[in-house]
């Protein structure tokens, strides 16, 4: 078992926890003595010739702050650039096959692709690339929009971000006596602001798998005991015959209500931040639950926590178990989408709580 080559690679946004699990599968290497490599900025790193990788091994300048945001190995959605590009100019035969043949190149026996819900559908898509050798994902988003795992690296610290930033505003907004919607990020995924919004309890949390009523949403705030507080709107919702940016349609609306209201867009800082204690833990286990794949012989698989218990799950299992729709950036591709369920425990403490959570549940 000695002397495997074990490649990393990180894609799509980056989040707290990334560094964490690098360092993680670094060590568990050393002490199987196999050799770790690191692929630089995602497939836009495997896809250059020769392919942009560093020798987590052998390198002995390299200090990977395990505690901080992001990846010492690059990443970021500009890491499938040339992915998109080859994908929109019907080039994406000839893409694969060139990244096919640059992961042959580094001789690697496994992979371990730590990636969102969007970088494992394009896995278990073009899974020819990796053929040849053994892939095992660690599924990694601060929106949570992945199938088949209760928790996903980078989630517990965004939401952590979101209440340390909120928790200041409260002050600022009790001192003015008004009101901060507050946009977050999730894409289509109401996670992140449903569970920072219970966190800091939030007056409203509006989220795209609820519908709500903007009426509804002023009357509730005009009977609130209080002239401050927080609106957590995630950036996924809408309202019918409005633009713009969610936040925003909320505060003109309640601009019209004469509700004294300020925007708060907290941006790039959900991505950052020191990783929390549990990101850490989960990092921990789902690296021990890749190398242990590898170990067995395992590939095609995504590392999962499920009721508790670490797991690895098929990916063809985890590219059904979501609702499949188009990739928003590789033409023909399709993601597989995990979303807020009807059933969710934090929708009833919300709702149980006071909280304007909407009208109906989609």
């Amino acid at each position: 078992m000695a002397n495997k080559r074990i490649g990393i690679m990180t894609t799509g946004g980056d989040c707290s926890g990334l560094n964490t699990a690098i360092q993680r599968i670094i060590d568990a290497c050393n002490l199987r003595k196999w050799h770790a490599i690191g692929i630089k900025d995602g497939t836009d790193g495997l896809y250059e010739n020769p392919p942009k990788t560093i020798d987590l091994t052998n390198n002995g300048n390299l200090f990977i702050q395990s505690h901080l945001a992001g990846s010492v190995l690059g990443n970021g959605n500009a890491g499938t650039t040339n992915f998109e590009s080859a994908a929109s100019t019907g080039k994406l035969a000839a893409f694969n096959k060139k990244l096919k043949k640059s992961s042959q190149e580094l001789n690697l026996d496994a992979l371990i692709l730590i990636g969102g819900n969007g970088s494992l559908s394009l896995a278990h898509l073009y899974r020819e690339i990796y053929s040849g050798l053994q892939l095992v994902c660690i599924p990694k988003t601060i929106d949570m929009d992945v199938p088949l795992t209760d928790k996903t690296i980078g989630f517990d610290t965004a939401v952590q971000q979101l209440v340390s930033y909120c928790d200041q505003l409260l002050m600022t907004a009790r001192s003015h006596h008004r009101w901060f919607v507050v946009q977050t990020m999730g894409r289509d995924c109401g996670n992140l602001a449903l569970n920072a919004g219970v966190a800091v309890n939030a007056d409203a949390i509006l989220i795209p798998e609820i519908k709500f009523d903007t009426n509804n949403l002023i009357k509730h705030i005009k009977q609130s005991k209080r002239d401050y507080g927080i609106i957590m709107v995630s950036e996924g919702i809408s309202i019918r015959g409005h633009s713009g940016k969610p936040a925003d349609m909320i505060s003109r609306a309640l601009n019209n209500a004469n509700i004294p209201n300020r925007t708060a867009f907290p941006e790039h800082l959900q991505r950052a931040g020191d990783t929390v204690a549990t990101d850490r833990i989960l990092a921990a286990g789902f690296v021990d639950t890749a190398i242990n794949a590898i170990e067995s012989g395992e590939t095609f698989v995504m590392t999962a926590l499920q009721n508790g218990e670490y797991k690895t799950v098929s990916l063809n299992e985890f590219f059904r178990a979501g609702k499949q729709e188009k990739d928003p950036k590789i033409i023909g591709a399709m993601t597989s989408n995990a979303y807020v369920e009807p059933d969710n425990i934090l929708l009833h403490i919300a709702a149980d709580a006071g909280i304007y959570i909407g009208e109906k549940r989609k």
